[in-house]
């Protein structure tokens, strides 16, 4: 077979040469990727890399014998660092316990360019320099087949272990396995990757395929997206980095493909919050009973944390564990990149689960403590207003001063300035796009006394001035997932979320231009369709109509009662709380007409509240009061998916899916490219 020309930048060196030690840019370093795979650097990385190891006196060592203290390079755009003394490798944002290894390649294996491992190609490097340094070599690179040398004597020999290397001409090496009918024999050449151990050897190439230089250097990093994990981190410590790994990795396949032509990139960072906290200690484990211990160890494990969330003891501690370790991220991640904030690097979050509703509570400031404060407040309000017997008021004058003695007391104990009030989480980053997949927010909002209101903005849940654009992502069969735009504007629960393209999909309509439909279109327009719509199977670009369900009545409504169930025990302090300070702007009069349209859903699909919502016959939604963005986008079924299995799988699926990568990469990099326009609208 052909072999692969070895590129050499900007013309490369003559066809003739001598043989030299190999240059910087002729080696290439490697990290391992899996067992059997080491994964080549790209060759800014590999040169940095090699200059590093040569300044450590690794090429041939200093004079006094000293080797050079050498900063760790840093590699893979930026999430890694190489310790060259000790060969290893390791993230910087994050907790690995495992090193990386990584490895110097001098001689390659024909093919697969898979290098040699490092003590055998030293061996080979430094015979043949000893044996052919000066001489001059003819690069056989440019030949379509390599020339047989079977029955061709070898000009040198080198011994190794298990193998040895013959020498037919200067640039004519190959290996040799010495027991090439054996099973250890046969277990080494699969490693080397070797196609077959055949009579003929295997070829050895000195000096990688492709020369490194400085210009093959990853992008400018304009985006950091935040990844924060859910429930469950405690039971699987190192899977947010697994599945922010996943996505990452999904994402640069999606830039490769639909995004090549750009100059910046976005980067994926994960955010383990979980792991750091101690919050009831062991008390939990310890009240545990015996019986179905697994289950129920992986219960305390998972679902724990939602009931530790809800508790007014625990609360605090799990967002203040999140708050830091997002501000330590960005910290650590403008001291290593000083150019990010100059050039306007922007930041989103991807929050998966109950991470969507610890990270909402952070960006708002949500404390259900300070509320408690200002209703207590509130009443004393009330009570000043009222008439009271003697009695009355000097019990209440006794309950104020001893109030007073009790937050001087607290003032001094803690130190604070304010009393029992806490000041607001506060990130040291402006949040451009918050991703919600898989997320009970809305319900944990509903509770808290959120109620629809009549101005189509996002400001009703997220002001913009916090968060530029929240967006909800989940599969239809998520138990957990539930939808945010019937909280703004209540029509919208009848109107269909905004189904997520396919990843392959040719010259999809942006979603900005996507119109709003219903999820139950009007009998009119059913009945004359019915014939076409029933002999009519579901294509890859359209998603089947279905008949409107309410929460409870899928095949999800267990997994969203206990949600249900659990987010209500944060209603502790009473419905009159949430309720009191929910963030609504329904006056008592549509809040009543908003009850009525609820009872008549089921009587007539498109009557919600008064008026009824104008309609065409086509389904779609005619102008009327409408969301500002839509917020509510939905995954496509497959159609060959099972809903009862999805129901399972659904609410993990996110973090591979290259319909989701596309989606986060394609709102991002647009509002990269309008304010890239608009900024050379300004110079002209």
């Amino acid at each position: 077979s052909a072999l692969p020309e070895r590129r050499r930048p900007g013309g490369g060196r003559p066809r003739y040469e001598v043989v030299r030690e190999l240059g910087a840019e002729e080696v290439r370093w490697f990290y391992r990727e899996d067992r059997k795979t080491w994964k080549p650097f790209i060759g800014y990385d590999s040169l940095r890399i090699e200059l590093a190891f040569r300044a450590l006196g690794g090429s041939g060592g200093g004079e006094d014998g000293e080797p050079a203290a050498v900063e760790p390079v840093c590699v893979r755009s930026g999430l890694y660092e190489v310790d060259v003394a000790s060969a290893e490798s390791y993230p910087v944002y994050w907790n690995q316990t495992e090193k990386i290894p990584v490895m110097r390649g001098q001689w390659f294996i024909d093919g697969t360019w898979q290098p040699l491992e490092e003590e055998e190609s030293n061996l080979i490097e430094q015979e043949h320099l000893n044996r052919f340094k000066g001489q001059q070599l003819q690069e056989s690179f440019d030949m379509e087949v390599s020339k047989p040398v079977d029955g061709k004597e070898a000009i040198h020999s080198l011994k190794l272990s298990r193998n040895h290397v013959d020498w037919h001409s200067v640039d004519e090496v190959y290996l040799y396995s010495d027991a090439t009918t054996s099973k250890i024999a046969r277990t080494v050449t699969q490693k080397l990757g070797f196609s077959k151990a055949s009579s003929s050897g295997t070829r050895l190439h000195r000096g990688y395929v492709e020369e490194a230089t400085l210009e093959d250097k990853p992008p400018q990093t304009s985006h950091i997206v935040f990844v924060v994990h859910g429930i469950g981190q405690k039971m699987d410590q190192g899977r947010i980095i697994k599945n922010t790994a996943m996505m990452r990795d999904t994402a640069r396949k999606v830039e490769e493909k639909y995004f090549s032509n750009l100059a910046t990139h976005v980067e994926f960072l994960p955010v383990e919050w979980r792991s750091k906290l101690t919050l009831d200690g062991d008390t939990v484990d310890s009240i545990t009973p015996d019986k179905v211990r697994g289950l129920r160890d992986m219960l305390n494990s998972s679902a724990m944390d939602i009931m530790y969330y809800t508790s007014p003891l625990y609360r605090d501690e799990l967002v203040k564990g999140l708050q830091q370790e997002l501000n330590r991220l960005y910290t650590l991640f403008c001291s290593r990149n000083p150019e990010f904030e100059e050039k306007g690097g922007k930041v989103s979050i991807v929050s998966h689960s109950l991470g969507c509703v610890i990270t909402y509570d952070i960006m708002t400031g949500w404390n259900p403590v300070r509320l408690y404060e200002q209703l207590l407040q509130k009443e004393e309000e009330e009570l000043e207003d009222r008439w009271m017997s003697y009695e009355e008021q000097r019990l209440l004058e006794e309950l104020y001063i001893t109030k007073q003695r009790l937050r001087e007391i607290e003032e001094r104990l803690h130190g604070l300035k304010a009393s029992t009030i806490a000041k607001p989480p506060v990130l040291k980053f402006k949040v451009e796009n918050f991703f919600c997949m898989g997320s009970p927010l809305a319900v944990f909002l509903a509770l808290r006394g959120i109620r629809p209101g009549n101005s189509g903005s996002q400001d009703h849940i997220l002001p913009r001035t916090i968060c530029n654009r929240l967006l909800n992502i989940f599969h239809p069969t998520d138990p957990v997932a539930y939808r945010l735009e019937p909280l703004i504007l209540k029509h919208y629960s009848n109107i269909s979320p905004v189904q997520i393209h396919w990843y392959n999909t040719a010259n999809p309509l942006p979603y900005e231009h996507m119109k709003p439909s219903f999820l139950n279109p009007t009998k009119e327009a059913t009945s004359a369709a019915d014939s076409e719509s029933a002999s009519a199977a579901p294509s890859p670009t359209t998603s089947p109509v279905m008949v409107r369900r309410h929460y409870g009545e899928s095949i999800t409504n267990i997994g969203k009662a206990s949600i249900l169930g659990a987010a209500s025990i944060g209603k502790g302090l009473g419905g009159m709380l949430f309720s009191r300070f929910g963030r609504s702007s329904t006056t008592p009069q549509t809040m009543e007409t908003g009850k009525e349209g609820a009872e008549g859903e089921d009587k007539k699909a498109t009557t919600v509240g008064t008026p009824p919502l104008p309609h065409s016959s086509s389904g779609f939604l005619e102008p009327t009061v409408e969301l500002e963005h839509r917020i509510d986008f939905e995954l496509r079924e497959g159609l060959v998916e099972s809903r009862y299995w999805s129901a399972v799988t659904s609410h993990t699926a996110y973090w591979s899916s290259l319909d989701i990568a596309l989606f986060l990469l394609t709102f991002m990099y647009k509002q990269d490219q309008e304010e890239t326009d608009k900024s050379n609208l300004d110079t002209i």
